[in-house]
């Protein structure tokens, strides 16, 4: 019986119950002795001329090493996440002539300790000539207010192929809302943290990131250097959910600095930085124009897609091309147009948040569906049932160009429907309206498809060496920052070699030991990270089946391995036979220790996809809304440890939940964060939630040998439109037509007081 399918324990988690994880703001090497402590003086102001950084004062204050200006730094600009019309929007390190945002960086402080560096940053005295702010994106596409004067427009990134006037031709019916996807922050745990030392020539940062080679890469192009003169050394990441995916200004700047003064140096932001500087997600508004028949048939979409980028075009201002590719989710409409733009704002910049794109595409399309099913007087539920893609088994391509895998949505639906007992949820309902009970009960419905580990083909590396005592070491290009890659990847290697789990150790994050890899990111590690240690591991056993034969005498064809007991022997005489231990003697004997590599190449992205089912009761005379149950079906395709996935899918809900109900990112017109703390930015917590409903279903992809989809994000994107339709549902019998996220009880009780009179 294989290993993989069964609940194996996490063995990460040991170590770190004892107390054992070192994050990069824990680590003591050597290499590090003597570091500076950097703080960074950050703006307080979100747009304006920068005038005069006075730093003399600072200077002289207790333990101050050096204090550094944007015009100091000899590095270039970090450029837009892709190639724009627009150079001019680049990235300064630190900020020069301008500053766009609060929080943006005007200045580092080196100082001896971390308390000196707070003491000397408030004496940097910073002269600012106010610009207007624009924290709007919709007043940032005016042009008003320019961010990139030298640009001429704070348009970052297009993409439309044109508007069709006849889409909503035939349409008895046609439904339009404006709809907005709330900027949220992804407040891992870990901050932002890193450290960085000069070795023999070499550049090292230590840091805590979603994406080792992807940082050693990029710090190789700022300081122009070959990826060789770079390490990167990736320790436990506490968190990232995205906006870690790669390195931040403020870490790929710390060379710079330990070059400039001669010895290392360390940064570690506090929880009010990483809320006001760290990258944040989402932040769209949204225009859903869905047309059809009477009878409850789609026949055209329309999305259109202003995608808020904050002061600098980030991985943020692409993340619309996801939205676009996935706009029609589940869903066989006749006719589909998206178009998008992205446009700068005097605002944070917005980069990946769990998801990452595909969720704004799902709030949008099923919000969509049940404001047409309100029109035209049809359950919610079988509104979708009559436009559901039929099941198939060969890949399919939607809309909008993009090639879906494998896929039975109705099933999923059918099976969330039943475990959340729908049609006696709809009956409590009506009696609740019927007794006129103040405490609306609302049931929200989705349907979701996303893509994992795209939108184009990628690949990801492994190794595996074979230790003379028969134990194995397995490095992978992925990293992990909580989801238990140790113990899938140790799965997947134990199954393919016989090696027991306890006996091999999993490397990562460490740009020295691994030879490339393409990170932790889009739900990609166990369906090309574990499919590469599958191939590994099978590259492994070829050759050791070879070296047992020579062992035992026989033709290697002859050789089989028992994978049960870790044992090789020749077939039809299992009492005579050879373990890993005596194979990797022989292989170290030649010369030629037993060490494999490969990499995995996708044939394409995979597509998971679900339904979830959300109970929710709402108090109309306070306006709050409380979630009772969600009832999440989520097809990842083959699950190799339900127990990681199923935490990977508690996570995802709690999420998704939380910005359905609590978490917005806000600014006042001039700019200034309004949730700058955890006691203004609200995240759900253990007593918030109910206990989830997981179900079951499972349809294997043909992409990878594994037969996996990406589990990381299914259960954010799904969750958090079922919660907001939910809202809505509770509220429809008053007349309320439409809450954007999120759902406060502010935000609901005005609803209801709008649409009451």
């Amino acid at each position: 019986m294989s290993i993989l399918g069964t609940r194996v324990v996490r063995v990460e988690d040991p170590r770190m119950l004892r107390g054992e994880a070192v994050y990069t703001a824990d680590v003591r090497d050597e290499r590090l002795a003597g570091a500076a402590h950097v703080t960074y003086v950050r703006s307080l102001v979100a747009h304006a001329t920068l005038g005069t950084v006075d730093t003399e004062a600072a200077r002289a204050m207790p333990g101050v090493i050096d204090v550094i200006v944007g015009a100091d730094i000899d590095l270039d600009p970090i450029a837009p996440e892709r190639p724009v019309d627009n150079p001019a929007m680049a990235r300064p390190f630190l900020a020069v002539d301008r500053v766009r945002f609060v929080g943006e960086p005007v200045a580092a402080v080196l100082t001896e300790t971390v308390a000196q560096g707070a003491d000397a940053a408030e004496a940097v005295l910073v002269d600012y000539e106010a610009l207007p702010a624009v924290v709007d994106p919709e007043d940032a596409a005016a042009d008003e207010v320019l961010l990139f004067p030298g640009a001429g427009t704070n348009l970052a990134i297009e993409l439309d192929d044109g508007r069709d006037d006849d889409l909503f031709a035939g349409c008895e019916v046609v439904v339009t809302e404006r709809l907005v996807n709330q900027r949220v922050a992804a407040v891992p745990l870990e901050g932002r943290a890193s450290a960085a030392a000069w070795i023999d020539g070499r550049a090292t940062l230590w840091v805590s990131t979603q994406n080792a080679h992807d940082v050693r890469d990029g710090l190789a192009e700022h300081y122009d250097l070959e990826p060789s003169q770079v390490h990167v050394i990736v320790p436990d990441v506490g968190g990232g959910f995205g906006a870690k995916i790669g390195a931040h200004p403020e870490d790929l700047l710390l060379p710079w600095l330990a070059r400039r003064i001669g010895r290392p140096v360390r940064w570690s932001e506090t929880r009010s930085e990483n809320l006001v500087a760290m990258g944040q997600g989402r932040a769209q508004v949204q225009l859903v124009e869905i047309g059809g028949r009477r009878d409850g048939t789609v026949l055209a979409y329309r999305l259109s897609v202003l995608q808020d980028s904050g002061a600098y075009p980030d991985v943020g201002a692409t993340l619309p091309s996801l939205t676009r590719m996935m706009a029609p989710g589940t869903y066989a409409f006749e006719r589909v147009e998206c178009a998008t733009s992205s446009v700068v704002t005097t605002t944070t910049p917005v980069i990946a948040y769990r998801g990452a794109g595909r969720p704004e595409a799902t709030a949008a399309v099923e919000r969509a569906m049940d404001l047409f099913a309100a029109e035209v007087g049809l359950d919610p539920v079988e509104v979708r049932r009559t436009n559901l893609r039929p099941p198939f088994a060969e890949p399919v391509t939607n809309q909008m160009g993009t090639a879906y895998d494998c896929g039975d949505y109705e099933h999923a639906l059918d099976e969330a429907l039943a475990a959340a007992g729908y049609e006696a949820l709809r009956a409590e309902q009506d009696r609740r309206r019927a007794a006129g009970d103040p405490i609306a009960l609302g049931i929200g419905v989705s349907t979701y498809v996303e893509v994992t580990a795209g939108p184009t083909a990628e690949s990801e590396h492994a190794r595996i060496d074979v230790l003379t005592d028969g134990s194995a070491v397995v490095r992978t290009g992925a990293s992990p920052h909580g989801q238990g890659l140790g113990t899938a990847f140790a799965m997947v290697a134990s199954a393919g070699t016989g090696i027991p789990v306890e006996r091999i150790v999993v490397v990562h994050g460490d740009t020295d030991e691994v030879a490339r890899g393409g990170g932790t990111m889009g739900s990609r590690s166990l369906q090309l990270g574990g499919a590469a240690v599958d191939a590994v591991a099978g590259a492994v056993v070829d050759r050791a089946r070879r070296l047992a034969a020579d062992l035992l005498e026989a033709a290697p064809e002859d050789v089989v391995v028992d994978r049960a007991r870790g044992r090789f022997h020749v077939a039809g005489t299992p009492a005579v036979d050879v373990g890993w231990v005596e194979v990797a003697a022989r292989a170290e004997a030649d010369g030629a220790p037993l060490t494999e590599e490969a990499d995995f190449q996708a044939g394409q992205p995979t597509f998971p996809f679900g339904a979830h089912v959300a109970v929710v009761e709402v108090d109309t005379e306070t306006g709050d809304a409380r979630l009772r149950r969600l009832v999440a079906a989520d097809d990842a395709g083959r699950i190799l440890n339900p127990l990681l996935a199923e935490g990977q899918r508690h996570g995802g809900l709690a999420q998704g939940v939380g910005q359905a109900l609590y978490e917005q990112v806000a600014f006042d017109a001039d700019g200034n964060p309004r949730t700058a703390t955890l006691v203004d930015y609200a995240i759900p917590s253990a007593p918030d939630l109910p206990g989830f409903e997981l179900v079951a279903v499972a349809t294997p992809t043909t992409v990878n040998p594994l037969g996996a989809k990406g589990i990381g994000e299914s259960a954010t994107i799904g969750s958090a439109p079922a919660v907001q339709s939910a809202v809505c549902d509770a509220l429809a019998h008053l007349g309320v037509r439409h809450i954007d996220m999120p759902c406060t009880p502010e935000r609901v009780w005005r609803a209801i007081r709008a649409a009451t009179g």
